[in-house]
């Protein structure tokens, strides 16, 4: 129960908010509904992007899903250029096609049964891949719009990180809890699959558990967001998963082949190149266009 989860996720996440403020360990803002409807596009592009994920995860592989997701931060660069000015750098774009040829090296064999299947019409067909790269552009543009306009409302509404997670949070409780009593199975035997008496509170647990760990990343994407980039949020994103896949080779027996080497290699260089990209274009001054100040002053 997908909807379910995501719901709990975002509960959870609000709760704790109330607490801590109670505490006085935190502060935000209390809720208006007026910056509510503002707020509510970002918080739809949120929900469509989550789910739109999940369902291309569905007829695609994890390194196409994934190289897809790469190539978004090139989308995303662009769309931060028309809405907020500046520009990309030939070391920023290197630095995105390192990313997305360590993706791809890292599941060639997967790319390749993706190519085949996109040649031959029946295998699209049959295999559900249209379907999947349907959900896949849609996830893309969902991400981009997502990340884009969450940073211009944050600086138009001046909002702190603390108010970003309660209003993406709070307003997507009925967004994730309506489709989950409309689409999802509330019978109880689905219930009692989902939830087995014997494993009833593990389960549940769980879920609570997985909204606190949604708090702590709400909150450092609202940070990343704000004090960074939109570019940098997403790069950042993609390069979080080579921790992932230097823990697996050292603890968990992956297999330490040429290609997985590559590319892991290959995707610290792309964020080494993006880092210098970035400080090479803040040491940089830039002269302000007239065109540049509308959009400065637009955002």
């Amino acid at each position: 129960m997908f909807f379910l989860l995501l719901s709990v996720q975002s509960l959870t996440t609000v709760m704790l908010l109330w607490v801590f403020r109670f505490l006085n360990l935190i502060k935000y803002r209390e809720f208006s509904a007026q910056e509510g409807r503002l707020w509510m596009p970002i918080v739809v592009f949120l929900v469509a992007m989550i789910y739109s994920g999940s369902q291309a995860l569905k007829h695609l592989s994890i390194p196409v899903y994934t190289i897809f997701k790469n190539l978004t931060i090139i989308l995303i660069a662009y769309g931060e250029v028309l809405w907020f000015g500046g520009d990309v750098t030939m070391m920023m774009l290197v630095s995105f096609i390192l990313i997305t040829l360590s993706s791809t090296i890292a599941g060639w064999s997967d790319v390749q049964n993706a190519v085949s299947n996109l040649v031959s019409t029946e295998s699209l067909a049959s295999t559900g891949a249209l379907r999947g790269y349907m959900w896949m552009f849609a996830n893309c543009m969902s991400s981009a719009a997502f990340v884009l306009y969450m940073r211009k409302r944050i600086k138009l509404t001046n909002f702190k990180d603390f108010d970003t997670v309660y209003y993406n949070n709070l307003l997507s409780i009925p967004l994730l809890l309506v489709p989950s009593l409309v689409l999802e199975d509330w019978s109880s035997h689905n219930l009692l699959v989902n939830f087995p008496p014997d494993e009833r509170a593990i389960r549940l647990g769980a879920m609570v558990f997985s909204g606190a760990a949604t708090f702590f990343m709400s909150y450092s994407s609202a940070w990343c967001v704000r004090t960074t980039s939109s570019t940098t949020y997403s790069m950042v994103g993609s390069l979080n998963k080579l921790p992932i896949a230097v823990s697996g080779i050292i603890f968990f027996g992956d297999p330490a082949t040429l290609a997985n080497i590559s590319a892991i290699t290959i995707g610290f260089i792309a964020g080494i190149v993006y880092s210098i990209a970035k400080s090479v274009q803040k040491a940089t001054p830039t002269q302000v266009t007239p065109t540049d100040q509308s959009k400065l002053e637009k955002a």
